[in-house]
């Protein structure tokens, strides 16, 4: 591990840990001791960084309210309050959504479908712009205040720049604003198809966002709202397991994948943070 004082990668691990169950280090260059929280968005919290980082996932994973989530930690002997919660989801989701957006970069597919679904924030009516590619997986989201011209745009601005590249083909609802959109951000060789019955697969796909935003009676401002949605959707994207008709997936391999791509996003974390 290098350290976080002088840089020095041949840091030696002590047998010794910290209150929390953190590993510590020594830097034989600065001879300094820290443990791996040190310079970390982690670093001076109270807790366990695996009880910080179940209590995010939870949280964004499950339909619990911020109250759930800090009684559910109480039988194991962490006391929080609901505030603390929303305080590590506004510090940690960000954190958490940007390594998943960065790891299915170039692996969306060339046709998207494209809609908006509406989202309640503050008691007003936003927007929240999403795209799938042919095989169901997200491309992009994004929420905005308005549903114009230049929201549309500045989504499908922000999607290139997710996946890397641009579609061979895109399906929208008929929105009179999307053709001229779609031909000054990715130029005439873009298939534009305009069509309610086609565009069903991303209708169907904006289940997942409806049926955890129900229960949230809506958000207090744009920007948790924002936060939120999008790290739903990379959440939502990531555990999402693919099976045709001809090869299905038994529980057992469901739950095997789970636990796998858990402790795998656990550890891309805690090696970025």
């Amino acid at each position: 591990m290098s350290c976080p004082h002088c840089a020095v990668s041949s840091a030696k691990k002590r047998a010794k840990k910290t209150e929390l169950g953190d590993a510590t280090f020594f830097c034989p260059g600065c001879r300094r001791t820290f443990n791996e929280r040190t310079g970390t968005p982690f670093n001076y919290l109270e807790v366990p960084t695996d009880v910080v980082f179940l209590v995010v996932f939870w949280r964004l994973r499950y339909t619990l309210r911020l109250r759930d989530v800090a009684e559910m930690f109480l039988e194991r002997g962490f006391v929080f309050t609901h505030e603390t919660v929303r305080e590590w989801e506004r510090r940690f989701a960000p954190l958490m959504t940007d390594q998943l957006r960065t790891k299915r970069r170039g692996r969306a597919g060339r046709s998207w479908y494209v809609d908006e679904t509406y989202i309640k924030v503050n008691g007003k009516w936003c927007y929240l712009y999403r795209a799938v590619d042919e095989d169901g997986n997200l491309v992009d989201s994004r929420l905005s205040e308005k549903r114009d011209m230049d929201a549309a745009q500045q989504f499908f601005k922000q999607a290139i720049a997710v996946v890397g590249h641009t579609p061979q083909q895109v399906t929208t609802d008929g929105h009179r604003s999307s053709p001229r959109t779609i031909r000054e951000t990715m130029g005439n060789e873009v298939l534009h198809r305009t069509s309610v019955y086609l565009n069903n697969q991303i209708e169907q796909d904006h289940r997942g966002i409806k049926q955890r935003y129900y229960l949230m009676h809506g958000f207090g401002n744009v920007v948790s709202a924002a936060r939120f949605c999008r790290a739903f959707d990379e959440l939502r994207q990531y555990f999402r397991l693919h099976a045709t008709t001809k090869s299905a997936i038994s529980l057992a391999q469901r739950r095997q994948i789970f636990c796998e791509r858990l402790v795998a996003l656990h550890e891309l974390i805690m090696l970025v943070s």
